[in-house]
């Protein structure tokens, strides 16, 4: 069996790099860490190498055996370098940057978009481009200053879906929006205060496509200059006490809405 390459090795020294988004822009690359990531990664062929422990080249040998890509055995140590949780499961594929110019979601705009607003959390990124693929989404637009879904809980949260929708990073959100509206897309900016229900958002035909559904940070949701681009501002109506929804949980509500108004 061919020694297992330590953390002084270049190849593994060069993917550690990539656990920084300085990392990760330099080469054009990112890591996807875990079984399911890795069967997403090869599934799309988004890989361009894996790296495994011996324990973990074992528990999953078929899968590697039909990687079709570079599989290279690192010891445990190396594995732990290229991994951002607290108990790293040692199979971790490195992956071109999926990026796509902002300026396709004019040229070609898919039945249903996401655009968000300086969201912070990456939990929270991965979370909403699971729920936006779960929901037919074409595209999910990460706005400058928003985390970067590239980043390892992002990708984790992602749990594959990564792979199967367009992403735009750092995209200057005005602009783009302004831009999109003049293609003829609704643009919804999700808003507690917002003057439509989306439970009347349906009947009255805004969610019928293309749509662009607007997220917000956190904490502030959606600027003013932002929000005021939008064709309407749109309410989550709920009927207990709580303050505000989870700004994934807010969006899944409003994307499967607008999966089921339009078929």
């Amino acid at each position: 069996m061919t020694e297992p390459l330590t953390a002084r090795n270049s190849r593994v020294a060069a993917a550690r790099k990539l656990t920084r988004r300085a990392g990760r822009d330099a080469a054009g690359l990112f890591l996807a860490e875990g079984r399911q990531a890795v069967v997403e990664a090869l599934e799309a062929g988004a890989a361009v190498e894996v790296f495994a422990t011996v324990a973990a080249a074992a528990q999953h040998e078929a899968l590697l055996a039909a990687a079709g890509v570079p599989v290279r055995l690192v010891t445990v140590e190396a594995a732990a370098g290229l991994s951002e949780t607290a108990t790293p499961q040692g199979l971790v594929a490195v992956c071109p940057l999926r990026d796509v110019p902002a300026s396709s979601l004019v040229t070609a705009p898919p039945q249903l978009a996401v655009a968000l607003a300086e969201l912070n959390d990456p939990g929270n990124a991965g979370t909403v481009l699971r729920t936006a693929d779960a929901c037919g989404a074409g595209t999910v637009v990460f706005g400058a200053g928003s985390a970067d879904p590239f980043q390892g809980k992002a990708v984790r949260s992602s749990a594959g879906s990564l792979f199967h929708l367009d992403v735009v990073r750092s995209a200057p959100l005005v602009p783009l929006v302004a831009d999109v509206r003049a293609a003829g897309v609704t643009v919804l900016a999700a808003a507690g205060d917002g003057e439509v229900g989306l439970d009347r958002a349906g009947d009255d035909g805004l969610l019928a496509g293309p749509v662009l559904w607007l997220f917000g940070n956190e904490a502030r949701g959606l600027d003013d200059e932002l929000a005021g681009l939008a064709d309407h501002r749109v309410r989550v109506p709920m009927r207990g006490r709580a303050e505000s929804l989870n700004l994934a949980v807010a969006a899944g509500i409003c994307l499967y809405a607008t999966q089921l108004a339009q078929g």
